[in-house]
């Protein structure tokens, strides 16, 4: 065991060599930056799994769909918990409890909106990575880039944009979020991405999102059954 001399030492020369690798690609800021994130705390982020949804379109409750071992449930809490330890599910308790602590609407039947809210009202952290239990193609690195993305602009809102539009619900949200989702819910309106005209937002463009290596595949989401078979076979494809 190391006394605590010992212990300072070591610390020291830690940050020495940190900082010396910050000024070696402070000409390049992304790198940079991502370099001071390692620095992080991964108690600065809280992960919600938005799982209320009622599964209308699929004639069964979408989170318990198994995509090959896993069912997607579990397969969002997996992803969720690579990229922070504090991983909440929002949905009904009396269904979901056993498998994580669960955070409940406080609007009831708003839809995402509603999910949204709850979990930034209960989160003690100020970034709070949402995730939508339908997105089974999301990758954990893409998640780290996104709260990279988040610290580095310090906008309320982190949200990519592929497909057919914004990506609301693989997004990272700042706590303040919860009262302009509140206000809209109050008045009766349930959409997310007229909300963020109201806040500072970044928004991920396609381009940036394919530079950075990533797939927009990866936002395919599951809302019918012949969606989810679809899924099956991709998911089997790469898989072997």
């Amino acid at each position: 065991m190391w006394d605590a001399e010992t212990r300072e030492s070591l610390w020291c020369c830690c940050d020495v060599l940190f900082d010396h690798m910050a000024a070696c690609f402070s000409d390049r800021p992304s790198l940079c930056m991502i370099l001071q994130v390692k620095g992080e705390s991964e108690s600065d982020v809280t992960a919600f799994v938005l799982a209320g949804g009622k599964s209308s379109r699929m004639g069964s409750d979408k989170a318990f769909l198994r995509l090959g071992e896993e069912t997607l449930l579990s397969q969002a809490l997996k992803i969720a918990g690579a990229v922070t330890r504090q991983v909440r599910i929002v949905g009904n308790a009396s269904k979901f409890a056993a498998f994580g602590q669960v955070v409940e609407d406080l609007y009831r039947d708003r839809g995402p909106l509603g999910g949204i809210h709850a979990a930034l009202s209960s989160s003690v952290t100020e970034l709070n990575l949402m995730l939508a239990v339908d997105l089974p193609f999301i990758v954990p690195k893409f998640l780290k880039y996104l709260l990279v993305r988040a610290r580095e602009s310090g906008v309320t809102v982190t949200v990519p944009r592929a497909g057919s539009g914004l990506q609301p619900l693989c997004a990272v949200y700042r706590r303040g979020f919860a009262e302009v989702a509140e206000s809209s819910l109050r008045e009766g309106k349930n959409k997310i991405d007229s909300l963020f005209a109201k806040v500072t937002a970044c928004v991920i463009e396609e381009s940036e999102l394919v530079r950075a290596g990533f797939r927009v595949v990866m936002f395919r989401n599951l809302n019918t059954p012949e969606e989810f078979e679809t899924a099956r076979s991709l998911h089997f494809g790469e898989m072997t």
